[in-house]
């Protein structure tokens, strides 16, 4: 997809996309350096898009991890379809929906969690049923990063993880905020 397809996707359906352009090489890039997939088996990315941050994740995840893609945008899942890796399982359906996929293909926990849902533009009950779905299925130390443009829902994050720490980053359009949470161990 290239970019005016995007931003027409994203002015078409700016609620559930959030933004109406594609992250930068460079913000996807400063997401995955505060990452440690080193150890990962089990990533889910929330909000895929279409797939230029899932891309990022392939190449740094190891050989033997899975990753849980979350689209529930039609045009997206099949743009992420195309992508050949036997690691990558597109879910075309609502992150709500979490704990289903995961029983489904038999894990029980998540090491990593990268999102760029709109959460600005969801339902406060959907928001805090999907991060807190998050939580509880990650691993203890395990990672929650988040992209937004605004620090509106900072305390979403806070109230379930208790601490956020947060990355500015200017090479992007828009500029973007990086949300870094951690569970506690």
């Amino acid at each position: 997809m290239d970019k005016i397809q995007f931003l027409r996707e994203g002015i078409r359906n700016i609620r559930t996309v959030g933004t109406i352009t594609r992250s930068s090489r460079f913000l996807c890039s400063k997401v995955l350096s505060l990452s440690n997939l080193n150890d990962s088996k089990c990533i889910v990315e929330l909000g895929a898009g279409d797939g230029v941050m899932t891309k990022y994740i392939l190449r740094a995840m190891p050989s033997d991890a899975i990753l849980f893609a979350f689209e529930i945008n039609p045009k997206f899942c099949q743009i992420l379809r195309i992508i050949k890796d036997p690691r990558l399982h597109v879910i075309e359906d609502s992150a709500e929906n979490l704990e289903h996929h995961l029983d489904k293909h038999g894990f029980k926990q998540i090491d990593t969690v990268f999102s760029a849902l709109p959460f600005v533009m969801l339902p406060d009950h959907v928001s805090n049923a999907i991060v807190a779905s998050c939580h509880r299925f990650l691993k203890p130390l395990g990672q929650y990063l988040q992209i937004h443009y605004s620090l509106l829902e900072k305390n979403l994050y806070k109230s379930i993880f208790g601490h956020v720490d947060i990355t500015f980053h200017l090479l992007n359009i828009p500029p973007a905020f990086i949300l870094a949470c951690y569970k506690a161990a």
